[in-house]
């Protein structure tokens, strides 16, 4: 059986909402440097994605960047993934993300999401096994929490990944 591996990650710190639209909001030099981190413990880790689904947003862009750099600079011999920018990170739910998932073909194995919250947060929680949310933590900037799980990836439902790894990136 096929073992599957998901990886939420929230967006890097970005910048204070002001004259900007929210969607178009940057991060800032501390989120730069976190979206950097998370991406170096993603190679630590050996966590590669071969498909990374990223919210259309400019902070969400920008962290997918910076992780991706630092996963090349850890690996340069790396196979770079397939990246799928999907407007339903931003203005969906946690609903519009499970669909994401179950549409993932089972070539691949591990896959990064990277979004906002409370979506990413609420998605870690509902794909738990019961008994694993006794302690229910959203998830930070730069947080990122890792499931995994055997099976097909038209299988995720709630309850079907449990949490094997969490992190908080920080530069």
């Amino acid at each position: 059986m096929t073992v599957r591996t998901l990886v939420l990650l929230r967006h890097a710190k970005a910048e204070t909402p002001g004259e900007l639209p929210d969607f178009d909001r940057h991060l800032t030099a501390a989120g730069r440097s976190a979206a950097d981190a998370a991406g170096s413990w993603l190679a630590d880790e050996r966590l590669r994605p071969g498909l990374v689904i990223c919210s259309t947003a400019a902070r969400t862009r920008e962290t997918w960047q910076g992780v991706s750099v630092a996963m090349a600079q850890a690996d340069p011999d790396a196979h770079s993934p397939e990246v799928h920018y999907e407007q339903s990170l931003y203005d969906g739910g946690r609903t519009e993300v499970i669909d994401l998932l179950r549409a993932v073909p089972d070539t691949v194995h591990t896959v990064l999401v990277i979004g906002h919250n409370p979506t990413m947060s609420d998605v870690s929680i509902l794909l738990r096994p019961w008994e694993e949310n006794a302690v229910l933590e959203s998830l930070k900037t730069s947080g990122l929490a890792v499931h995994r799980a055997e099976g097909s990836w038209s299988d995720t439902e709630p309850g079907s990944l449990p949490l094997v790894l969490a992190h908080t990136a920080r530069g």
